[in-house]
């Protein structure tokens, strides 16, 4: 089996409810979707990075593996998109008893299902219309995969926690809409957290906006937070 991977290295965590929790992270290569807002765009195609052998890749890992990191954050590109490579690597690190954090989209509940047991930290992105990660005909599709993931994580009992990234451009109605079907599906009981985190740099939406956003969310879950993106204001990458 061979793995692609855009790259590796430490830092701080810059997002969710680890932010500030010193990572490897483990950036694959390939994402065929379309978020505007992606602020990696260079690791999307699927030939970028450069491609390794699992027993490589298990090895570079370790090399960059430095003291006292927290967890190893598994990100992209899409991670799903090399899920079989992604499994075996998590793996390696579970050895290692260091938490494994899966940072995807969720876009398909048969991959999600095939790393989830190798995974102790997910991340489950729920993307709103105006992201253009699909067009619109697809939309509905893309959520319901995400909602079976996020039931099968919090079935798993994982560490489970729940982002939305937001702008300008987000209709309170589609959000709306969006949070009362996630909280028809779980409890707020199921989950670790509930991020609204707000684009960094290009149509980023309105205190007023975040705010009337914060409110949709807190009936379902009191313990909402909207969280920027730590590592563009620290430098890190």
């Amino acid at each position: 089996m061979k793995v692609r991977l855009f790259e590796i290295f430490t830092s701080v965590e810059g997002e969710g409810i680890l932010y500030g929790t010193k990572t490897l992270f483990v950036r694959l290569a390939g994402c065929p979707f379309t978020c505007y807002y992606c602020d990696t765009k260079e690791s999307l195609p699927m030939n970028s990075g450069k491609e390794y052998s699992i027993e490589d890749a298990n090895q570079l890992i370790d090399n960059n593996l430095k003291n006292q990191t927290y967890k190893v954050n598994f990100t992209g590109g899409d991670p799903l998109i090399q899920h079989e490579a992604v499994a075996q690597l998590a793996k390696h690190i579970q050895m290692k008893k260091i938490p494994t954090y899966l940072e995807s989209s969720c876009f398909d509940i048969d991959r999600f299902n095939h790393v989830l047991p190798f995974i102790d930290i997910v991340k489950i992105e729920f993307k709103t219309k105006d992201s253009e990660f699909v067009d619109s005909q697809h939309y509905d599709k893309l959520i319901d995969h995400t909602m079976k993931c996020l039931i099968s994580s919090v079935k798993e009992n994982k560490t489970t926690y729940i982002k939305i990234v937001v702008s300008s451009k987000t209709s309170l109605d589609d959000f709306r809409e969006l949070v009362n079907q996630i909280f028809k599906n779980i409890s707020k009981d199921d989950i670790d957290g509930f991020i609204i985190q707000p684009t960094y740099g290009i149509s980023e939406p309105s205190l007023e906006l975040l705010l009337e956003l914060y409110d949709i969310v807190y009936p379902h879950y009191i313990d909402v937070k909207v969280v920027p993106q730590l590592h563009k204001f620290i430098g890190a990458p």
